[in-house]
């Protein structure tokens, strides 16, 4: 078994589907990994290098032979949280590529079933971050907003938010990746890596945040109603993994929501 191993990144994703595909080792023969894992006996391990032409042969391959749609859920999945997600898009490139376009259909093929469960979870976290992300204001009228989202979601979310907020300076941080969307106040939004130490002290900057805390803490105290009051429901519509990056939630706050 020959291993192409890769780094995390869709791109990086795309040139170990290149390598392995290249290799001529036959497909069963192949396996990617991203890096980190704990290598195995009787295994060959190629580190794979990232390159803009491995990317653009391959993201144009599955374009042009499949379509732009799938090439959007086949991209999905490259973003999800799945450690072993390049293996499972390999698999599906395979089917992809011998059927057309609607092997993205045929859930009873267990290579296709995988692709669709990622995207499926990314989805429903995708769905939540859209209306539960909170952006505070920094010293320089910037709009911040920080994420721990279990899936690299920060490259859909920003388009939703450019949209939203065309003409503010905002910037949406993930903190677990330390990458963050950058968005110029009517013009466009770019994605940066911020695990410097100068991204850090800036991110680590007083924020107007502690004001709408209060101001939020209020508000949930004057609507509940005590005893309505479901934590169960509140967890089932509010998952707690998403509430330490909210405004109403930091600490202090009560908890209490009319429902």
């Amino acid at each position: 078994m020959t291993v192409f191993v890769c780094g995390e990144e869709p791109e990086d994703i795309w040139c170990a589907i290149y390598d392995a595909w290249m290799s001529r080792l036959g497909h069963k023969n192949v396996r990617i990994e991203p890096a980190g894992q704990n290598r195995e006996l009787f295994c060959e391990y190629r580190e794979v290098v990232t390159s803009d032409e491995k990317v653009r042969k391959v993201t144009d391959s599955i374009r042009r032979k499949l379509s732009e749609s799938v090439y959007e859920e086949v991209y999905k999945a490259a973003l999800s949280r799945d450690a072993f997600r390049g293996d499972k898009i390999y698999r599906f490139l395979i089917y992809g590529f011998a059927i057309g376009p609607k092997a993205v259909d045929l859930l009873q093929i267990p290579a296709v079933f995988q692709l669709f469960e990622m995207t499926r979870r990314l989805g429903r976290e995708f769905g939540h971050l859209r209306e539960f992300v909170r952006f505070s204001q920094m010293k320089e009228g910037i709009l911040l907003g920080r994420i721990a989202p279990e899936n690299d979601l920060v490259m859909l979310l920003a388009p939703h938010f450019a949209d939203r907020m065309p003409s503010e300076n905002w910037i949406l941080y993930d903190c677990v990746r330390k990458k963050a969307a950058v968005h110029r106040a009517d013009q466009g939004w770019v994605m940066v890596r911020a695990d410097s130490s100068e991204w850090q002290q800036r991110l680590e900057q007083e924020t107007d945040e502690e004001t709408f805390e209060e101001l939020w803490r209020t508000f949930h105290t004057s609507i509940a109603i005590q005893e309505r009051t479901n934590p169960r429901c509140q967890r089932n519509l509010l998952p707690l993994r998403f509430r330490p990056h909210m405004t109403e939630f930091q600490q202090g706050y009560s908890g209490r929501v009319s429902r």
